[in-house]
């Protein structure tokens, strides 16, 4: 007989299906700041959770930033998923990708298996479309959004906000003035 706590963890996962989950971790500064909320969630339309939470570790090892959230790593999923859930052929090259990693792993479980084997078992497999498919869609995708960047420091394009000149150009605080002798203006003066 089912308890109501087994029941309830069964609705729990039921819904669950079909989403990749996350928590940010508090402590990350301006990142949990932008993010919009500290814990996340991405519907998936056309992959299943597991070849979607392996594609997020697999981009891990591809572009490896020790404290940047798997918030900002799920997008590259998302885009993924949306690739996928649009051209059959781009979800079949994911499906069978992982199914790969799964094969080439010891216990037939890329996840479960080491960081140091997962890692070899990836880099068996640089030369597939698989892994250029994840690494061309996670240059775009981890890269080019406000959150990867406020974790990186980077305060975004300047054109809308008047140009790099008057706006953080001149900041260099921890380095001294060089001399008017260096400078390219010193004839012209």
């Amino acid at each position: 007989m089912i308890d109501k706590q087994q029941e309830s963890k069964r609705k729990f996962i039921k819904i669950s299906i079909g989403m990749l989950t996350g928590t940010l971790i508090a402590t990350s500064g301006l990142f949990s700041i932008m993010a919009p909320a500290r814990s996340w969630s991405l519907p998936l339309t056309a992959l299943p959770d597991n070849v979607a939470e392996t594609i997020l570790i697999v981009t891990r090892h591809i572009f490896p930033h020790k404290n940047l959230e798997d918030a900002v790593y799920a997008l590259v999923v998302k885009d993924l998923d949306n690739s996928a859930a649009n051209d059959p052929a781009v979800k079949k090259l994911l499906i069978d990708g992982v199914a790969t990693l799964n094969k080439k792993s010891t216990n037939n479980n890329w996840l479960s298996a080491s960081y140091q084997e997962q890692n070899t078992i990836i880099l068996s497999m640089v030369d597939s479309v698989f892994f250029e498919k994840i690494r061309g869609t996670s240059i775009v995708s981890l890269y080019n959004n406000e959150m990867a960047w406020a974790h990186f420091g980077y305060e975004g394009p300047s054109y809308e906000k008047g140009g790099y000149l008057n706006r953080g150009f001149q900041d260099l605080n921890w380095l001294p003035e060089p001399p008017h002798s260096t400078s390219p203006l010193k004839n012209k003066t």
